[in-house]
Parts: structure tokens; C-alpha cells; sequence
């Protein structure tokens, strides 16, 4: 008597999905190496991380498909394609924070704590060379209109503090951040205010953003303005706001531990 041997249906697109998980681990970390490599091209690693981050999705639509034929069909490869959408998840996790904030946020890439007379950014040869020899263009007054509506917290710091004291704050300020200073000036002179051009770089990816803070002598002490933009991409995701704030709450820390 033959014995009837029924084979469980196993899905395809469970071992293929954990196979494009882990192409897109490795690609995605190879990037993030790739980018925070200055002797690297940028843009060609922020191209293989945009590819890293499709295959992710490709991953994930592979496994819901796995998904569904298991569930209706009672196939086999659960286990896998599950341990392809864990992982599919990791490398999707911050460009999709990223992609929701950027949703919420206009699309910007020069931010000013002055909208209507911003810091200008220095033109010396040094800061050029810093920029990789570019210089942030003039902001339009929509896009500072838009900048005053996203966020109106951005603001100016008033220091009750002589401008030489401030603006050695400013300058002890940018190194507690550990943002790249390419020159400085003291307070005085010609035009009577101390300026800063700095380089800083985001803590992912190390995306250099372009930075310079203006220091301006008041009769009652001292205004701080600072004006941060971007290198790359139409829209900065909230970036150049943050370097923004967390510098101004340093800066102010420090004028508050003075007194």
C-alpha cells in the first residue's frame, strides 16, 4: 500500500526577500562609510545609499507578498520572511524619519536667525576652499517668509555682554559643538562686528553644512545671528534649524555659567 506523502507549499519570495534585506544592509553600510569619507565622492555615495535604501523597500514588498501566500495557502518560510522585514526595517528606520519630517517641513536649505539682513557668508580664498569653492546663493524673501512660518523660534541671541566677551563665547561655543572653524574675526575694526565661518557635519551621515555666525556690538551688549545652509538636496529635513539651536543653547549655557 503506497503511502500519500503531501509536500508543504513553500514561497519563493520569503528567501528572496531576506536575500535583498541583506544586499541592502550591506550596501546602505558601505554608503554610510563611503559619505563620512571626505576622500570620497559624495554624491556618487549618497546615489549607492538611495540604491540601498530601494532594495530596502524591495525587501519589504517581497516579504508582505510572502506574507500573503503563507497566509492563504499555508506556505512555508514565515520565519525567514520575517527576519527579512526585521532587517529590511533596520535600514529603513531613519530615511523614513527623515521622509515624515520632510513632509512636515517646507522645503528649505539656507536658514538665518535675521531673515531680513542675514550673516553673508565669507568670500576669502580659505572659505571657499572649505565650501569645496562654493558660495550659498541669496535666499529669496518667499522662502524666508516660509522660513518665518515653519520656524518662528529661530531668533536672534541678545547677550547682555561686551561683543569681545561674546564673541569669545561664540567661538568656545563652536568648539564645545565640534563644528570645524575655517576663520574668524574679532569684533571692531571696520565694519565693527565679529564673524565666524565654521563647517558643521550632521551625526549620521557627516553632511558638511556651510555655517557663519555674525557677532554685533549693541549699546546694551551684544547680538548673536547665525546662518546655516546646505550642500546637497532641495530641502534641508529641519537640519540646518537644528545645527541652529543647539548652537544658540551652548552659546547661551555658557553667557549664563559667565554671570
Amino acid at each position: 500500500m503506497r503511502r500519500l506523502i503531501i509536500e508543504e507549499p513553500v514561497t519563493r519570495a520569503a528567501p528572496w526577500s531576506l536575500r535583498f534585506a541583506w544586499f541592502a544592509l550591506a550596501v546602505v553600510g558601505i554608503s554610510l562609510l563611503l559619505v563620512r569619507d571626505p576622500r570620497a565622492e559624495t554624491g556618487a555615495a549618497l546615489a549607492a545609499l538611495g540604491a540601498g535604501v530601494v532594495v530596502a523597500i524591495l525587501a519589504v514588498l517581497l516579504a508582505l507578498g510572502a506574507f500573503v501566500r503563507i497566509w492563504n495557502e499555508g506556505a512555508r518560510g514565515l520565519r525567514t520572511a520575517v527576519g527579512a522585514l526585521f532587517l529590511a526595517a533596520l535600514v529603513l528606520a531613519y530615511p523614513g524619519y527623515m521622509a515624515a519630517r520632510g513632509l512636515m517641513l517646507p522645503r528649505l536649505t539656507d536658514i538665518a536667525t535675521d531673515i531680513a539682513d542675514p550673516p553673508a557668508f565669507s568670500r576669502s580664498r580659505a572659505a571657499y576652499a572649505a565650501r569645496a569653492g562654493r558660495l550659498p546663493p541669496d535666499v529669496s524673501p518667499a522662502a524666508r517668509a516660509l522660513q518665518r512660518e515653519a520656524y518662528p523660534q529661530i531668533a536672534p541671541l541678545t547677550l547682555d555682554l561686551s561683543a569681545d566677551e561674546a564673541y569669545q563665547l561664540a567661538l568656545k561655543a563652536a568648539a564645545n559643538r565640534k563644528w570645524q572653524v575655517i576663520e574668524s574675526s574679532r569684533p571692531g575694526g571696520r565694519i565693527g562686528n565679529g564673524r565666524i565661518e565654521a563647517v558643521v557635519r550632521s551625526r549620521l551621515l557627516g553632511l558638511p553644512y556651510d555655517v557663519t555666525v555674525r557677532v554685533r556690538p549693541r549699546a546694551d551688549g551684544s547680538r548673536i545671528d547665525v546662518r546655516a545652509a546646505s550642500r546637497y538636496g532641495d530641502r534641508d529635513f529641519g537640519q540646518n534649524a537644528d545645527h541652529i539651536r543647539s548652537y544658540l543653547d551652548e552659546l547661551s549655557n555658557l553667557a549664563l555659567a559667565v554671570k
